[in-house]
């Protein structure tokens, strides 16, 4: 029965990284602990170790590589918070796609007042960066899902 639990979480948590709307990856990595704990034994919290590590990886390259290739594309960091501000505002403002929305037009204004009429390249490197974050961390998130399954099948 934790077993079905469990992999129903670890699904949302994909969802949620997403949808950016639930902390995937923290949900995976709690379904896999409650799983480690349930099942104990020296395998579970060796498969438990291995999930967390590539999640924490994941977290951590999500954020390292989009953010070199946006250093790299002349996009400054002050763009950046000003699209994280109205992807907040965004969030609340339309559920869901607000978010996605909101950073995307929070980063076109910022350059678009940096730059004029040549704010579009920027923000399309933005929209890239955005979606290899998300890519990250969902191969992060599979990996870790993939570990919890092996783990199952090796319990």
């Amino acid at each position: 029965m934790v077993e079905l639990v469990v992999a129903l979480a670890i699904l949302v948590g994909l969802v949620g990284v997403v949808v950016p709307v639930l902390p995937g990856s923290l949900l995976i990595g709690g379904a896999v602990l409650l799983w480690a704990v349930d099942t104990g034994g020296r395998t579970a919290w060796l498969v438990c170790a291995v999930a967390v590590t590539v999640l924490m990886i994941g977290a951590l390259l999500k954020y390292a590589v989009p953010g070199r290739r946006l250093t790299e594309a002349g996009v400054p960091a002050r763009t950046l918070w000003v699209g994280a501000g109205l992807g907040a505002v965004g969030f609340f403002v339309v559920p869901v796609a607000g978010l996605v929305l909101g950073f995307v037009l929070g980063v076109y204004l910022a350059e678009r007042r940096r730059l004029g009429e040549a704010a579009w390249p920027s923000t399309l490197a933005a929209l890239r960066a955005v979606g290899l974050s998300i890519a990250i961390e969902l191969a992060a998130g599979a990996l870790a899902a993939a570990t919890w399954v092996a783990g199952v099948v090796a319990t």
